[in-house]
């Protein structure tokens, strides 16, 4: 029997799907939570920002305050799936509650995912199927009814759902090579999420 060939996309491909000001937010986050990070996550970012980041005024550029670095490592985050898996990996590890809480919407609504604790920066990027009946608003919809009280935004909701599912709406599954809705620009799905 052939062997299943699993199609991903790299890290940064994310960024067809984040509007500029949410990118930096995310990127923001990651950055101020350095200190708070297990040394695995820190250390990552600070490998790929050596590689990545150039911050004016610094030969290496992980030395340089985190308020200096936001814009210049959101810009790299466009590029480099390395750097955005890292950056990714740190702003998801900040947000236990949040992780906690779309890890068991997904579970429950019958995603296959690796278990919570996983690195996924590890990964060589996210699959390019989305669960068939499922999209943004939808697990939105799912997550205020499971957690009424919660003001998190759609868009941390969205973000985590994509980390922790590892995918990406490019296909869904049981449609034979038929794309998403490309017509949707990363404007269009925000705003259908802001509803």
């Amino acid at each position: 029997m052939p062997e299943k060939k699993q199609e991903f996309l790299p890290f940064h491909a994310v960024n067809e799907f984040m509007r500029d000001d949410y990118r930096l937010a995310v990127v923001r986050s990651a950055l101020h939570a350095m200190s708070q990070l297990p040394p695995e996550f820190r250390e990552s970012i600070e490998k790929q920002t050596r590689r990545n980041v150039k911050v004016p005024g610094f030969r290496n550029s992980a030395l340089a305050p985190a308020g200096v670095r936001i814009t210049p490592t959101a810009n790299a985050f466009e590029k480099s799936p390395e750097l955005a898996g890292a950056i990714l990996a740190a702003w998801a590890e900040t947000q236990a509650e949040l992780r906690q809480q779309v890890f068991d919407l997904l579970t429950e609504r019958g995603w296959d995912l690796l278990p919570i604790d996983v690195n996924r920066a590890k990964l060589p990027g996210f699959l390019i199927h989305w669960p068939k009946g499922e999209d943004f608003e939808a697990v939105y919809k799912g997550f205020a009814e499971k957690y009424p009280q919660s003001t998190v935004n759609a868009d941390d909701i969205s973000l985590m759902t994509v980390w922790l599912g590892d995918r990406l709406p490019y296909k869904v599954e049981g449609e034979q090579d038929e794309q998403v809705n490309t017509s949707e620009t990363p404007e269009t799905i925000e705003a259908v999420k802001a509803d």
